[in-house]
């Protein structure tokens, strides 16, 4: 399409208008291989880029030179040629030739304004507010095709993944993270149920993703309270737990290892093994109400290289992600 549209221009407009784009573009390339060190094709595509200018050149100079110079007479014109008798001849307007430095001058402005319009667009933030600058995180991923678990409709007030996806997805969570120049790459949220509930316990669970740290956040509608489960830890290795409140509420702080698992897909390049010990999570459990009568919120943070952020982050996620969940219109069918 935009081949189509450069031909269809007058000669005078669409050779320097090619020239100007092959020049800037066989520089701008050439830099990139030679001074960035990408490698030695972006310096061929510069080079044939600048080839191209430099063959675009030759023939405006070769077309200027035939503009200038007069054409040689034929062999007819050399022939004596009875005169004709002489009549009063018509008067036609002079038509201008057009002017090549004029053309050549619009050709370079027209190249200007494109240039500028795709330098302020590539200047904008992705969701086109210049004011705020925040980048639009990645679209929640829901199951919207699958039934709901029956759990969920005999459970009063249960949120689904959908839910929880909208409420942790915000753009602050990369900077409460400690990683604002990031934005999420994967976010998801499913309507799970509890392990060995017989499916009568909703779990709904949220993902959202970033290059360095993944967030997980999940509802169990139980009754096992958070103090209840403060007590189970200290059965095992609790040594990480630390008690706390959060937004009026019972909470804890617990960490412990995911689970790592190498599945063959039928590739050959890998085997199927047994479950892993994957990198350190910590985990965040809040519970439902002040009053903790069971069910809580769990708010996990982990990253493949094993880092973590301060407990605090996690304090500063619940207290702006949990206000914000509610029900959509899906979990009040």
């Amino acid at each position: 399409m935009l081949g189509f549209l450069v031909r269809l221009l007058p000669f005078w407009i669409r050779e320097p208008l090619v020239i100007l784009v092959g020049t800037v573009f066989g520089v701008r390339i050439l830099f990139m291989a030679l001074v960035d060190g990408e490698g030695w094709v972006p310096a061929v595509i510069g080079a044939v880029f600048l080839l191209g200018a430099a063959l675009r050149v030759r023939v405006v100079v070769h077309a200027l030179r035939a503009r200038r110079r007069p054409a040689p007479a034929t062999e007819a014109e050399l022939v004596p040629v009875t005169p004709a008798p002489v009549t009063p001849a018509v008067r036609r307007p002079v038509e201008k030739e057009p002017n090549a430095f004029a053309q050549a001058s619009f050709a370079i402005g027209l190249f200007a304004v494109i240039g500028g319009a795709l330098w302020i667009e590539g200047k904008l933030p992705e969701d086109g507010t210049a004011a705020t600058g925040a980048s639009r995180p990645a679209a929640c991923r829901l199951d919207e095709d699958e039934e709901l678990p029956g759990a969920y409709r005999s459970t009063p007030g249960a949120v689904t993944g959908a839910d929880l996806c909208r409420a942790l997805n915000g753009t602050e969570l990369p900077e409460l993270l400690g990683t604002p120049a990031e934005r999420s790459v994967y976010a998801s949220g499913t309507d799970n149920t509890a392990p060995l509930t017989d499916r009568k316990v909703a779990q709904p669970e949220a993902r959202v993703e970033f290059e360095t740290y993944t967030v997980e956040l999940s509802a169990t509608y139980n009754k096992l309270t958070v103090a209840q489960y403060a007590k189970l830890t200290t059965y095992g290795d609790g040594r990480d737990a630390r008690k706390l409140t959060v937004l009026g509420r019972p909470a804890l702080l617990t960490s412990d290892h995911m689970m790592k698992i190498q599945f063959d897909l039928g590739s050959g390049e890998g085997a199927s093994g047994p479950v892993e010990q994957g990198p350190l999570a910590r985990t965040l459990t809040v519970a439902f109400d002040g009053k903790d009568r069971g069910g809580s919120y769990d708010l996990t943070v982990w990253s493949e290289s094993g880092l973590l952020p301060d407990d605090s982050a996690l304090v500063d996620i619940a207290e702006a992600v949990l206000p914000r969940i509610t029900r959509g219109a899906r979990g009040q069918d």
